[in-house]
């Protein structure tokens, strides 16, 4: 009697569940060892899961949309030596099905699309071609996708996505968890604006963008090794103060949901290697193309909501465990009291407001105030 071999729900370090987006191969299909058999979602990533052998596909036990837990068994292969005799190819509704499963991904697309878009693509039963794109460069866009689907009517409804779900079990969690309370103050980043006009062309030539937002993650590192009580997560007896700092910086994929991937050691890195890292990061987020370890042991987080305009956001729902998150507002040019050399004066300097929100379990005002205000000066002296 042949023994079939399980494909196993990966395991991983934070014991995330996960939902089957989608099957590669149906029941009956020949696979090879290590080619991709089925793609599952968590609500940081989405992960190929490979065969671990060559053979046939015998049974599938998880389903697309089924939820799965790590080491759980979502199919079982015969192995190659039996792969001609140990299943009947599939007729009727179960061939249909299993063509439908074995659809590539890309099958539904041409161009640069994204993996949200591909997928929305694919549930609706749409083509590139009908669809009006309003991204960059006429880019479609899953906004677009949901636009064309639900139409005008009234009342249409819109399914949440994994990723959505998880995203609103995970901040509920934390709202429900620990106290929210958000501390402000306000930042001069003129010098920092400076510091980039005259380094950008340096830093494009070694491939590496200069964002604002890699000068807050190397103004965080800094504040974090110097208040590591920011730097912790709470835990029932104690507060774990975390060695090294790994900074999240939440990145929108529009209406795909928000993901966070993590600078780990940021405080090993200049502004170059920021700035490199952190480009990397974005790209591969908004590619669908994080691997679980970029999204993996973040200890501190960053929201630079005033990308989108925001001048304020608060509270910004802490990432737990983690015990703080910084808000960073739009930046904008606005009168001030301008002192230099204990003379006042009226001038017009580049503003943003920074907000700490942090779990009042683990910090209190005096903590949180301490470590923006730090933050601010390192900014507001840059050289």
């Amino acid at each position: 009697m042949t023994t079939t071999i399980e494909v196993i729900v990966p395991a991983n370090e934070e014991g995330t569940r996960a939902t089957v987006l989608r099957w590669y191969k149906g029941i009956g299909d020949s696979v090879a060892k290590d080619e991709p058999l089925v793609e599952l979602e968590t609500d940081k990533v989405t992960v190929e899961v490979p065969a671990p052998a060559s053979g046939t596909l015998a049974e599938i036990l998880k389903h697309p949309n089924d939820e799965v837990q790590p080491n759980e068994v979502l199919a079982r292969l015969n192995p190659a030596t039996a792969s001609l005799t140990a299943t009947a190819p599939a007729t009727g509704d179960s061939a249909s099905a299993s063509a439908t499963a074995a659809a590539p991904i890309g099958a539904v697309a041409d161009g640069p699309l994204s993996p949200a878009v591909r997928r929305l693509l694919k549930e609706h039963a749409l083509t590139p071609a009908q669809i009006d794109g309003s991204g960059r460069d006429g880019r479609i866009t899953a906004q677009d996708i949901t636009r064309h689907v639900s139409g005008d009517a009234h009342g249409s409804r819109v399914p949440h996505t994994s990723m959505r779900r998880r995203i609103a079990e995970h901040m509920a969690r934390s709202v429900a968890l620990a106290p929210h309370v958000t501390t402000l103050f306000e930042a001069d980043m003129t010098q920092v604006l400076a510091h980039r006009d005259r380094h950008s062309a340096e830093f494009e030539r070694q491939g590496a963008r200069l964002t604002l937002t890699a000068y807050f993650v190397a103004a965080c590192a800094r504040a974090l090794r110097a208040h590591p009580e920011v730097n912790a997560s709470f835990e029932e007896d104690a507060l774990a103060l975390h060695a090294d700092c790994n900074i999240g910086v939440g990145t929108a994929l529009g209406s795909g949901g928000l993901i966070v991937p993590v600078i780990h050691c940021a405080q090993q890195l200049d502004l170059l290697g920021v700035a490199l890292k952190l480009g990397q990061l974005v790209a591969a987020a908004r590619a669908g193309k994080l691997a679980p370890e970029d999204v993996r042991g973040g200890t501190f987080t960053i929201s630079n909501h005033g990308v989108g305009g925001s001048l304020l956001a608060a509270p910004i729902i802490i990432n737990q465990p983690q015990v703080a998150i910084l808000g960073i507002g739009k930046l904008e040019r606005r009168v001030c009291v301008v002192e230099k050399e204990g003379l006042e004066s009226i001038g017009v300097r580049s503003m943003c407001y920074l907000t700490l929100t942090i779990d009042h379990r683990a910090l209190d005002a005096f903590q949180a105030n301490a470590f923006l205000s730090r933050i601010v000066a390192t900014l507001e002296q840059w050289i």
